[in-house]
């Protein structure tokens, strides 16, 4: 296998690994469905205050 695909594969597992983790620790910090809705509406909010 070419030396420059194992390093881009090498990149890929990262990333995966990187957002896997990314995901299960913003599920944690939510705890529920319902604190994921409120997280984003509170982000959808400040995203509109910014753009007034």
């Amino acid at each position: 296998m070419n030396p420059r695909k194992l390093i881009m594969f090498g990149v890929v597992k990262i990333a995966l690994l990187a957002v896997a983790v990314g995901v299960v620790f913003s599920l944690y910090g939510c705890n529920t469905v319902r604190g994921i809705g409120q997280d984003v509406e509170k982000a959808g909010e400040a995203i509109q205050k910014s753009a007034k």
